[in-house]
């Protein structure tokens, strides 16, 4: 059924769409063929930058459901009562690979969640790993470049991945939760979440509390192996994202059950391992996850470039009763995120459908700009104003923390137990004998590629020191593939 006549972007109708204009039969193409003009200068710039990181995605919408009583920890509206309902938009990603890079490949998975309240948009910015590679922002390029292609080969290159963590010790753990059997997730829907950084809640009264968020897959944990990765990604490159797709599609609407571990302010400064530390996760035997709602996601988006190639998220969108912590990477990221949005969507980016407050509407004093739609009219665009303009609201968001000492380029303060290899050696530990096989195997088909050998004996002491039998095993591995 016909929608009425093609147009032209300006709307006047089009003739004829088949046939660019010429100067007679056969002739020279006519700079007078506006459609034409129009057609390939639209074409021409209908991608913007991929993002550096997180290019690979997929996404959806959904609900999150407050499923318990949370108002004596944080007083955040849209988890004001238990039952309440938000409409979220969760966009999953790899993190390493490019736009059209494989969905089944070893890298952590993106897990970027925006919640539309009445307050305002709130992002959670996390991964499908508790921990991160590096605890401090300044690092984060050196790390991401070590990643991406090497710029005389042209590829990814086994030596520069493996002397950047070699040299960076703090990276033991991931590396190990990365290389282990939850590496390759078999879909989106089959691995957990998690918001990774600590964040701040605060309540009415104004206590603080500091909070990690876990999102626990209904649907069970299901990998991939290696040798069932490759297969995938060479047969099907889009698996994931289809896999997602589909599943909405027939109604099989994927879940997580939500919780937070929950640490009262006043422990942070003598908790056994730094609170703040992006390498370092709580136990769950010193901070047990409450579970506090329910995230389901049942409807696909329409447009992928629209809704999920120019979504954005910041860790720097919070909404009243939470906030940041000292967390050096969140830190660094509050800034980042948002200044990457700038460049590669625009300066209004938060404009788009995907992107704005749903539930309330944006008022700022922020005007102009690349594709700005005139949304303010003629009202005034500053504050104090005396002609009826939007005011500032005299409460913050979070509760402020304290802080003492010089200014300077100090390192992540230390612990009582924190040290970069206890919890990559807890964590193989809990590994039963054929998870320990397959890390090793996969670690050690790696490390084998590396061609100095001080670089593959740094990696492997890493690991020798999180745990003596995990080196042990991980040297007699890569000298037999090394011969």
């Amino acid at each position: 059924m016909t929608q009425g006549p093609l147009t032209t972007e300006a709307g006047a109708p089009v003739a004829d769409n088949q046939n660019s204009e010429t100067a007679g039969v056969g002739g020279p193409v006519l700079v007078q063929d506006q459609l034409l003009l129009e057609k390939l200068a639209h074409f021409n710039r209908e991608r913007i930058p991929e993002r550096v990181v997180h290019a690979r995605g997929a996404g959806a919408y959904g609900t999150f459901t407050v499923t318990a009583d949370v108002t004596p920890y944080t007083r955040a509206a849209f988890l004001s009562e238990a039952g309440k309902e938000t409409e979220v938009f969760l966009r999953f990603s790899t993190v390493a690979g490019n736009l059209g890079a494989a969905d089944a490949v070893r890298d952590p998975r993106g897990f970027a969640l925006k919640f539309y309240t009445e307050e305002g948009n709130y992002d959670l910015v996390g991964n499908n790993t508790p921990v991160f590679f590096i605890r401090d922002a300044i690092k984060f390029p050196d790390f991401i470049h070590t990643q991406k292609r090497d710029p005389y080969t042209g590829s990814t290159e086994a030596d520069n991945v493996w002397d950047f963590w070699g040299l960076s010790p703090e990276s033991t753990h991931q590396v190990t939760w990365l290389f282990g059997d939850r590496g390759i997730p078999a879909s989106y829907r089959h691995m957990d979440g998690f918001g990774s950084h600590t964040y701040q809640w605060n309540n009415e009264t104004g206590q603080v509390f500091w909070v990690k968020y876990h999102f626990k897959t209904d649907q069970g944990i299901k990998n991939l192996t290696q040798a069932e990765a490759d297969r995938i990604a060479g047969a099907d490159p889009d698996s994931h994202q289809r896999d997602l797709r589909e599943a909405i599609e027939r109604g099989e609407f994927p879940s997580w059950t939500v919780g937070v571990q929950i640490m009262p302010a006043a422990d942070a400064a003598t908790y056994r391992f730094n609170p703040f530390d992006l390498t370092k996760v709580w136990p769950h035997a010193d901070y047990p996850v409450v579970e506090i709602g329910k995230l389901e996601l049942n409807r696909n988006p329409q447009n992928i470039f629209a809704e999920v190639e120019q979504s954005v998220f910041s860790p720097a969108h919070f909404v009243p009763g939470i906030g940041p912590s000292p967390d050096k990477m969140l830190q660094g990221r509050l800034f980042a995120y948002g200044d990457a949005h700038r460049y590669r969507v625009g300066i209004n980016a938060d404009h788009l459908p995907v992107n704005r407050p749903h539930a309330t509407e944006a008022r700022t004093n922020s005007r102009d700009g690349f594709l700005y739609d005139g949304r303010h009219s003629g009202a005034k665009n500053y504050e104090p104003n005396s002609f009826g303009g939007p005011g500032q609201t005299g409460r913050a968001l979070w509760q402020p923390v304290s802080v003492a000492g010089a200014t300077g380029d100090h390192p992540t303060p230390v612990h009582a137990e924190d040290d970069d290899f206890v919890q990559a050696g807890n964590l193989y530990r809990l590994m039963a004998e054929d998870e320990k096989e397959r890390l090793v195997a996969n670690l050690a088909g790696f490390i084998a590629k590396v061609s100095k050998d001080e670089i593959a004996e740094r990696a492997i002491g890493n690991f020798g020191r999180a745990d003596a039998d995990f080196g042990k095993r991980l040297e007699a591995a890569v000298q037999e593939l090394r011969g």
